[in-house]
């Protein structure tokens, strides 16, 4: 892994990422909820990138991994705007957005805010997406009615996960911003391809979601790529190794 540098927010904060690299379009990916760029999927990707020349971006969001700041303050739209931000720093050409649960909302988010510019000069752009185990609109799907209402009252709830150290918080700021951010009630104006892998055996995210947001998105080119035994972290030998295809198979602004 190439040496830990660090971006500065305009109110001080430190964005860590790591960067090499390569030729285009370059890749960026986006973890899930309390991940972070040290993860299995994102470490396959950078590796990936290194040894076949393509340029490549990881980063922690706020309050994560080597970030500065504290997880109960980060929400999608504060996120957002530090990959934002990273982009524009760190790359200068079109980008494939590559989204882990989710950092797949985030990657829409992020999508539509490059937009799918095209012609000359056409700088930062949206050459693609790959969805894994995607979680669009989860904070209203993901969530009982009462466990809505406590969070819509400013309450932190807490719920068991067994691959954790500690229950998984969800503090009320995130929840109230990412109400406004949903994607999956009317049409997303992306046009760019999209690959979307999801296994069929997500007790977290509903592999549905992925066929849901396959029929909003506007592009012509998409694949829906699902794994009948792969969990929600799809972090297995033969996951990575079909996510390290799929990137390879991206069409490119060089095809």
């Amino acid at each position: 892994m190439s040496k830990l540098q660090f971006h500065s927010m305009p109110d001080g904060r430190q964005i860590a990422f790591r960067k090499t690299g390569g030729m285009g379009p370059a890749i960026i990916f986006l973890p899930g909820y309390m991940s972070d760029m040290e993860g299995g999927k994102a470490t396959a990707i950078y590796k990936w990138a290194q040894q076949t020349g393509r340029e490549c971006l990881l980063l922690d969001y706020s309050g994560c991994g080597s970030s500065s700041g504290e997880f109960s303050g980060g929400t999608l739209s504060q996120w957002r705007d530090e990959v934002l931000a990273l982009i524009a720093a760190q790359t200068a050409g079109p980008v494939v957005l590559v989204g882990s649960s989710m950092g797949g909302w985030l990657m829409l988010l992020i999508g539509l805010a490059l937009g799918p510019e095209t012609g000359p000069g056409r700088g930062h752009h949206l050459a693609g997406m790959i969805g894994i185990a995607a979680a669009p609109d989860f904070s209203n799907w993901g969530f009982t009615p009462d466990q809505k209402t406590q969070l819509a009252k400013g309450e932190t709830i807490f719920e068991d996960n067994p691959a954790a150290p500690g229950p998984t918080p969800t503090y009320a700021k995130f929840w109230q911003d990412a109400e406004t951010h949903h994607q999956l009630a009317a049409d997303i104006a992306l046009h760019c391809p999209v690959r979307l892998l999801h296994g069929q055996n997500d007790a977290d995210v509903p592999w549905q979601t992925s066929l849901k947001l396959a029929e909003r998105l506007c592009s012509d080119d998409i694949q829906v790529t699902l794994l009948k035994t792969a969990d929600h972290r799809m972090s297995r030998d033969q996951d990575i190794e079909l996510l390290l295809r799929t990137l390879a198979q991206m069409p490119s602004d060089q095809d």
